[in-house]
């Protein structure tokens, strides 16, 4: 429980101050990380640190919640909802589920599934009309 809290408190710290250093600090060195966007995990602590400044980089502003959290001895799930604003200035709100594999006292796997194609969408301004005329 202790590290799903940690993840929490620093995800909040990297989203609203920017600061990526507490994330990457629960990884273990030979940490995987990747997401439904990238679904080619990325191995070790400097790319995490990539991995984690580029989620952030992607909003102007973005804030998560947490609506569950599954824990057993070393898998934790948490269930979330993200909102916040593109780049683009497009509101954007989105939800899914991480899973987050431990040793104990580090994240060895992290894996988030969201739906992409929504986002993508929210991201760059495009309603769902929009998207049926361009493949037509």
């Amino acid at each position: 429980m202790k590290l799903a809290e940690q993840f929490i408190a620093a995800l909040t710290q990297l989203e609203t101050a920017g600061n990526s250093q507490p994330m990457v600090a629960l990884f273990a060195d030979n940490c995987e990380i990747g997401n439904v966007v990238a679904p080619d995990p990325v191995a070790g602590i400097p790319r995490a640190r990539e991995f984690w400044r580029h989620y952030r980089d992607t909003f102007v502003e973005v804030r998560s919640r947490f609506r569950n959290q599954i824990v057993s001895d070393n898998r934790i799930a948490l269930e979330w909802i993200t909102e916040g604003k593109s780049k683009q200035g497009n509101q954007v709100t989105y939800e899914g589920v991480s899973i987050l594999e431990t040793d104990g006292k580090h994240i060895t796997r992290f894996y988030a599934y969201f739906d992409a194609g929504k986002l993508g969408q929210q991201m760059s301004g495009e309603t769902d009309v929009k998207a049926i005329e361009k493949v037509r």
